[in-house]
């Protein structure tokens, strides 16, 4: 049960969107937003990003201009859940839709030469057992739609997958909320699998074409040896996270990709060996879910690899966050989407771009640096390395390199001399580049 409390603690920090009472519904009719056809790429980018309560789509013009020129420099994947993370409730009462929140943050996509995503949660209270024309926010994070209204979420989704005809990428649920089984102890892997496979059905009714993914499963870890299939240097997997994977592996009706979520943290001790050698973790599980299905397109919906109040500076985390990058490309990974962590608030750890200004920070460059050298399907070299702790990914003609350490390093790469200074990310030209 602890586990399951921190779960729902942590899931709550993120914030869906903390809004007090909902908004009157419009009584006029909404158009669907015209909305421009996703660029063209010549691979899948791979690399992406969710969208969460603060964005750039409500800021002034400024900060949205800026954001939308650091996202749109190189394509990238971006992600919106239809409720809460900048999204108000999109039906209110049955039948009785409200698209404003949605039509608005869809559209910054569009603007911003996204690849768009949308994830299917959360759920409108009138299906979770609340009061049509009411939104109880605090409880958007924990309730799943109950049974009964399972056909009617399935209808909401279509009803979205029509209205937002460019977005062919859907992932069904966030994190199993609500789908905790506390007399078992366990994930009801059985509900969820039921209303994924009425969603799935729907949206291919919609449009074959519509790519489905799930079960979307929050993957734990704690350093202590348990009765679990997956473990390593990094920790140990809850097993009961791995059954509830297996179990929507064998009982879906239909699948595009595997979606699922996670931290380099343990439970209990924090990352594990060392802030970098935890990445681990990612490698280990993504080759454990493409051997249990088959080989199917791995999603990371979400990953985290600083610890709470760990007193980073930003060379350090962007440099954790490059050595999970690199390890979500070694492994396989089809997708990975950071979970932008934006606020108000001047100071902005990990974030994107500026508050006020709309300009690059370092893990936006991150982001576009492997989105344009390391896509889908970029074939990886093995280079030498003078010093293990440089940690290097390379393609014939780009490679980047992380110091690892808190100090300057020299150290010789694919037969060059480099000083990297502490926690320093290099790119450097290989080939012909």
């Amino acid at each position: 049960m602890a586990l399951v409390v921190g779960i729902m603690v942590y899931a709550g920090s993120r914030n869906t969107g903390d809004k007090g009472e909902t908004a009157a519904v419009p009584t006029v009719p909404q158009p669907a937003p015209t909305l421009e056809q996703p660029p063209a790429t010549e691979a899948w980018p791979r690399w992406g990003v969710t969208h969460t309560q603060f964005s750039a789509d409500n800021q002034q013009r400024e900060v949205t201009d800026g954001a939308a020129h650091v996202l749109s420099r190189v394509p990238l994947l971006q992600n919106q859940h239809i409720m809460g993370w900048g999204a108000g409730n999109p039906e209110p009462s049955p039948g009785k839709y409200d698209w404003r929140d949605l039509d608005r943050r869809v559209k910054f996509m569009s603007k911003s030469q996204a690849i768009p995503v949308i994830t299917l949660c959360c759920a409108p209270d009138w299906m979770k057992g609340g009061t049509a024309g009411r939104t109880d926010w605090s409880k958007n994070p924990t309730v799943a739609p109950k049974r009964e209204h399972f056909d009617d979420y399935a209808k909401l989704a279509a009803t979205v997958a029509k209205r937002y005809k460019t977005v062919k990428h859907f992932m069904v649920w966030n994190e199993f909320k609500g789908f905790w089984n506390p007399g078992t102890n366990r994930w009801d892997a059985e509900a969820y699998t039921e209303l994924y496979n009425k969603v799935y059905d729907a949206l291919k009714k919609v449009d074959e074409d519509i790519q489905v993914g799930g079960p979307y499963v929050p993957i734990e870890s704690s350093s202590r040896q348990t009765g679990s299939e997956l473990s390593g240097s990094w920790g140990t997997v809850d097993q009961r996270a791995l059954d509830a994977i297996e179990y929507w592996i064998d009982n879906k009706k239909g699948g595009d990709f595997i979606v699922v979520d996670g931290a380099s943290m343990t439970t209990d001790k924090g990352n594990v060996p060392d802030d970098f050698g935890a990445s681990a973790k990612f490698g280990a599980i993504t080759t454990w879910l493409r051997q249990k299905s088959n080989d199917m397109p791995v999603w990371w919906a979400e990953w985290y690899v600083e610890p709470e109040n760990s007193g980073w500076t930003e060379e350090r985390r962007t440099a954790v966050q490059a050595a999970a990058l690199m390890e979500f490309a070694k492994s396989g990974v089809t997708t990975a989407l950071y979970w932008n962590p934006q606020r108000r608030e001047l100071e902005c750890p990990g974030c994107l771009w500026t508050t006020r200004e709309g300009q690059e920070l370092p893990m936006a460059g991150l982001l576009s640096g492997f989105t344009r050298w390391f896509p889908g399907g970029t074939g990886l070299e093995e280079v030498t390395v003078s010093d293990p702790k440089v940690k290097v990914l390379a393609q014939p003609r780009q490679m980047v390199m992380v110091n690892t350490t808190d100090g300057d390093l020299s150290v010789t790469v694919d037969g060059k001399q480099f000083t990297l200074s502490p926690h320093e990310i290099k790119w450097s030209q290989r080939g012909s580049a």
